[in-house]
Parts: structure tokens; sequence; C-alpha cells
């Protein structure tokens, strides 16, 4: 009986599972691929960007450094100097639907509580470098990972639940009467956006059908500089080139109706090609192609009783923006503490159910974000016009502010404080020795900031020891603030810019990891 079985394991079920090994649990993931490597996974078709709210969780578990040096990132691009006092104006913002934006329009002070971080910007990395990365951590922490093995059943009581999987090796499949079946007290469905844990455990998905059938591939061309690098959209559709050489990817709005239906050859892509460019460049090979849509779908809930849904499992969307992983990490690193918690008895009630009431408005946002853009991309009449209008808005100070907010991972949740920073991710504090939050926060605990010293806070928190982590001194910059407790999540539980309310402190933490210890 394992704690928790994790079926997927791509970046967000192997970050889940480094998240409930720190918690404590016993964990076994199931991965249906049985190679660790893909050419999907590496440059260029692996490509995926992390936005600075992902570098941050990555920051404060000690994998930030892991993460850079798998991705070939330099760490002066993303993070502000180690003696920087003031943090940094943004370098960069997201496009939308491909239109650039200036990140010297952001009203930086719009965010008043940015501090300067080694996470400051996203950045460029594959899935196979975020994969080695968190798979070697998901390891050294003590996770099971069966590679070749594919979820075949789910069943469920008040207990437990049983998956059945079935594994495979290089020359044979391996097939038990009813597969090899594995009890587990909860289980993850990381599986992707075909997840067969949401079909089996019976989750309503629903939603949007897409508009364009996307491809993606690795070409020769024939005469490269015929078709030139970037974003560009024309009359029937969009094409990309980047500077990966061979890189290609195209929307075509056919009502997705191509995507899967039949083999994808070399015929089809350059006939796809020609119909978008208006032109004839000619594709010598095609050395790998896949297929996408903008179906837009997301579950009703993130929890059907001892089974959740996380990353793609959860929530699909076009790549448009370059949200999804992301929006996995997030969903990863707020389940794994709740989880954790819930499995050791130590959970205040009902505090799972804020899995889905605080993702689940996330995800629903990062949907609209993603059919906005496509809305603006197709193609007749009223698409463009729709665009200009919308690269107008976006180009002036308050379009670009929103455009940064919506796209640099740094959620808000609604827990009920009028305290702006109640809810948001916490900003890196720093003390005078050095010390920062995301240093305080890699063992995956509760983390009390006292910039008092106050001995009455420390005496509170000491009924939460195992649970919260107790930090004082003086702050380099402290924004005006008395105390902080954070979350595991690097969430702002409850933040006190006021005379010290100890009271209200015991009530945030009970709120969010139980009674405390007698």
């Amino acid at each position: 009986m394992r704690d928790v079985v994790i079926a997927g394991g791509g970046p967000v079920g192997l970050f889940l599972a480094t998240e409930l090994a720190l918690g404590g649990c016993s964990v076994l993931v199931l991965e249906r691929d049985e190679e660790v490597t893909s050419p999907y996974k590496a440059l260029p078709l692996g490509l995926r960007g992390l936005s600075a709210g992902s570098a941050g969780v990555f920051h404060n578990r000690g994998l930030l450094e892991a993460v850079f040096d798998a991705s070939g990132t330099d760490a002066n691009s993303v993070g502000a100097g180690p003696d920087a006092i003031e943090a940094p104006a943004p370098r960069a913002v997201s496009h939308f639907a491909g239109m650039g934006l200036d990140a010297a329009d952001i009203d930086v002070s719009a965010f008043p509580f940015r501090l300067p971080s080694p996470a400051m910007e996203g950045f460029m990395t594959s899935l196979e470098a975020l994969g080695k990365v968190l798979a070697e951590r998901a390891i050294a922490l003590g996770v099971d990972i069966v590679r070749g093995a594919t979820v075949t059943a789910v069943t469920q009581d008040d207990q437990s639940v049983a998956v059945t999987a079935v594994t495979q090796d290089n020359q044979s499949v391996a097939v038990t009467a009813a597969g090899q079946e594995y009890q587990a007290r909860y289980l993850v469905g990381c599986d992707g956006g075909r997840s067969t844990v949401r079909g089996l455990a019976g989750f309503e998905f629903v939603g949007t059908e897409p508009l364009f059938t996307g491809y993606v591939a690795r070409v020769t061309f024939a005469d490269p500089q015929q078709l030139p690098l970037g974003f560009n959209l024309t009359p029937n559709g969009m094409y990309l080139r980047t500077p990966f050489e061979g890189h290609l990817g195209m929307m075509d709005f056919d009502g997705g109706a191509f995507d899967r239906s039949r083999p994808l050859t070399r015929e089809h892509l350059q006939e796809v090609l020609r119909r978008i460019t208006e032109s004839d460049p000619t594709l010598t090979d095609v050395h790998l192609a896949s297929t996408f849509t903008d179906r837009a779908m997301q579950v009703t809930t993130y929890r059907r009783g001892r089974v959740l849904l996380a990353g793609d499992a959860a929530h699909i969307h076009s790549p448009l923006g370059g949200q999804g992983l992301n929006l996995g990490i997030g969903d990863a690193v707020n389940l794994g503490w709740k989880l954790a918690a819930t499995v050791h008895g130590a959970a205040p009630e009902e505090l799972l159910d804020t899995y889905t009431s605080e993702r689940h408005p996330v995800g629903a946002a990062v949907l609209d974000w993603s059919r906005a853009q496509v809305a603006t991309m197709k193609p007749g009449p009223n698409g463009p016009a729709l665009r200009r209008l919308v690269h107008e808005l976006l180009s002036t100070t308050d379009g670009t502010t929103l455009a940064y907010r919506k796209t640099t991972g740094f959620d808000r949740y609604d827990l009920g404080s009028a305290q702006p920073l109640v809810g948001s991710t916490a900003p890196d504090f720093r003390f005078e020795d050095g010390t920062r939050l995301g240093d305080l926060l890699r063992q995956g605990r509760g983390v009390v900031l006292d910039f008092t010293g106050d001995h009455a806070l420390e005496r509170a928190a000491k009924s939460w020891q195992s649970r919260i982590r107790y930090a004082t001194g003086t702050a380099r910059n402290d924004l005006g603030f008395n105390a902080l407790l954070i979350r595991p999540d690097g969430v702002v539980a409850w933040a006190d810019d006021q005379a010290l309310d100890v009271r209200a402190f015991r009530q945030a933490a009970t709120r969010w990891f139980g009674s405390p210890q007698s």
C-alpha cells in the first residue's frame, strides 16, 4: 500500500512526486513511455517556456540552478544580482497571439510587492531537460518510478484506490490476468491531455471544440530562406519558424479535422504549408512531426473521492502563450503539501478541497486567454479587425500590464482577506544575514517570517513546529510588514502590517496547518 500513486511521469507528475516525498509520503509513479528520452521531448520539438512564477517555485525547492544547467540558461538573464536591493524592472512580457509587447510599457507600480530574487524572469527549457532534473530529485527522495506501465483500470472505496497497469519491456509485453494491481491511499492522474485516469475515474470534461489543427515538425527545406523566421500570420492561418534548424510550426483553421485522423506525411505537411503561406516552399524531408488542436476543455472538479487530476489531465488548451506546462507546475505545488498533510492525518477539514477551489479558476482563466488569442487569428473579415483592436489595447500601459499579470504565473487566490498580499506568491524576503525565504521553503514546510523578534509570535509558532518553520531577524526590505505566514507552496496565508496580532496568526495557522500540537 503506497500513500500515493501518480499516473504519468512527465514534469508535472515528477514534480508532484517530489512534493509528496518532501511531505513524507511513499510515492509510486507509473509512466506509460518506456524510454526516458524521446526526440519529441528534446529540442526543438520539446522546447517549452517556464514563467517567472514557475522559476520561483523551483527556486523555493532548491532546483533552479539544476534547471538552469540542464537548460543551458544563464542565471543572470533570469535573476537579480546578489547585491540588489530593489527589484529590477521586468525585462520581457509574453506575446499575445504572436503580437509582440514591450516590457517597458509595464506599470511596475501595479506590483508593489516585488523584491529582487534569483527568479525574476521566465526562460526557455525543454521537456527533456526538466524531466531529467525532476527524475533525479524524485529518485533521490525515494520515489519509485515504473516505466512502460499503462493504467488500464481504477477502482476506489472509502479507504484506498486500486490501480491496474500493464507493464512492458523491450522484447515483450507482460500482462497478468488483470494486469499488475497497485494499492494506494490516493491516485493522481498526471497522464496528459488524453488522460486514461480521467476517463476511468468518471471526471466530467467540458469546454469548447477546436477551430484549427496545429502542426509542429522538424523538416528539411529545399530553400530555407524562402520563409522568414518568426510568427507569421496570413489570410489562411499561421506559420512559425524558429532559429532551430528545420523547426516549423503551423496552424490550419480546419476545425481540427485533421488532428490524428490519418498518417502525417511529407506531402500533407507541404500542402498545408503552401496553402497557409500562399507560396511554393518545398519540404525535402520530414524528420519528426506531430499535431495538436486548440480544443479548450477542463474537468468540473479536480477531485473525485481518492482520485485527483493535475496538469493536462485536468485541462487542455492551445499552446499559444506557452502556459500549459506552467499551469501544471502550479497545480502540483498547490496539491502536493495538501495531499501529504491529508495522508498523514494532519490536514484541517476540507483542506484537500481547496485544491479545486484555488486551481480551477486559474485553469479557467488560462483557457479563456487561449481562446481569445485564437479568436484574433481566425481567417476571414472579422479576425483581422479584432486583432488590430486587441493589439491597440494591449499596447497601452494598462494592456501590457494586464498581459504581464496574466502570463507570469504569480496567481492570487481568494483566501477571504482584504490584505492584498494574502493569497499571492510571497516576495523573496531576505534577512540581513543573506538567508532568503526561498532557502527556508526548501523542505516543503510552512514558514513564519517575524521581522519584529516578538517572543509572543515565536511562542505561538511553536504549537505547529513540526509543520511550520519559524524565522526571525531584520529584513533588507520588509515592505512594511511585521510578520507573515507562508504556506509550503509559497503563498502568503497571513500578513501583518499593523500592530502584531498573534490571535489572527493562530487562526490562519489552524486554517492551513490544522490544530496546534499539544
